[in-house]
């Protein structure tokens, strides 16, 4: 229901036009988050994540970055016609973003307490002295001792900084949590204490949240909802329970063949052939069909629509071979 929608992106289209190249970015990715639920957008480097959690934010940096074309509504409202003032107001207030690396998010010559506070300052008109009593609160709220709140990010562990970097986004109680890959720069330890963190405050605090990533784990483990994305465009998605019991793209079928097995550890892993296309020279037609073991001659002239899979309203795939109703993966055949 639209009513229950807190993001829908409707087509839309980021090219970054320099002057060697145009780099078709994104290519008409189509997204809806529900209130409380989490979306997995997965893919490999460079297939137009970053850039579309940016453009929620109306941050593409421009140039060389343009929006060609889309709509972003958070709440019934459009992102990208709101003026300055209320893109102000919504960053951080109504949408809030987890950063890559929580080394280069953090300044290094603030103190941690004082980067939490500022944001609270801006957005809810606190005085500076309640601004860091609540900052305070908000380390306490991710395992951080109040008395922290004086020292710089460089006495901080990784894992640290990260929590940092969660409380600086949860300080104003966003409305939609945009998390890019939130747990790459950590080990796997710690990585499994921030995703729990993670879980449980947005629970708590009833938020629905974007996460970026290609770890197909840290998908199973958080979210709801799956988005497969593949050069800028999304191939496949549904519930975690459609993309990962029943998936229907051939690169879906790549990414878990790429995995390792535990129950079988003499198996040799199944990498995709080939790389990501050159995103300012996009092959004609479906731009997987170069590394896809099923492709046809039509795969390469005409580029599939997104349709829904066969008795389901939930699970959607764009792939021209679903059209023949005999066709199967090789991982369904072999029951893998």
């Amino acid at each position: 229901m639209a009513e229950d929608l807190v993001l829908k992106i409707k087509d839309l289209v980021v090219h970054y036009e320099t002057e060697d190249a145009d780099v078709h970015a994104v290519n008409g990715i189509d997204i809806e988050i529900r209130k409380k639920h989490t979306l997995g957008l997965v893919g490999e480097t460079g297939a137009g994540k970053t850039t579309t959690a940016m453009s929620i934010l109306n941050l593409v940096p421009n140039p060389p970055g343009v929006i060609k074309s889309g709509e972003i509504y958070l709440e019934g409202e459009d992102v990208l016609q709101m003026s300055a003032e209320k893109l102000e107001h919504m960053r951080g207030n109504d949408v809030a973003m987890i950063f890559q690396d929580p080394m280069t998010a953090l300044n290094p010559v603030m103190t941690v307490g004082d980067q939490i506070a500022e944001s609270i300052e801006l957005h809810q008109n606190l005085n500076k002295k309640d601004a860091l009593e609540k900052a305070k609160d908000m380390l306490k709220l991710v395992g951080i001792a109040e008395s922290r709140a004086a020292e710089y990010p460089h006495q901080f562990s990784g894992g640290m900084k990260q929590r940092v970097v969660i409380a600086i986004a949860l300080a104003c109680n966003p409305k939609l949590l945009i998390a890019d890959e939130p747990t790459t720069a950590l080990d796997v330890t710690i990585q499994a204490q921030v995703l729990e963190l993670m879980k449980q405050l947005i629970q708590e605090r009833e938020m629905s949240m974007l996460l970026i990533t290609h770890d197909l784990g840290v998908v199973a483990e958080v979210c709801d909802d799956v988005a497969v994305v593949y050069a800028g465009r999304i191939v496949e998605k549904g519930t975690a329970d459609d993309v990962f019991n029943y998936m229907h793209h051939p690169y879906t079928e790549g990414l878990f063949d790429s995995l390792p097995n535990l129950k079988e550890r003499g198996e040799m892993l199944e990498p995709i052939q080939g790389l990501m296309p050159d995103p300012s020279d996009l092959p004609p037609g479906c731009s997987f069909a170069p590394r896809c073991p099923y492709a046809t001659e039509r795969c390469s002239q005409s580029v599939p629509e997104l349709k829904a899979v066969r008795g389901s309203d939930t699970h959607f795939v764009a792939c021209h071979a679903y059209e023949n109703p005999d066709f199967s993966l090789r991982r369904n055949r072999d029951g893998k």
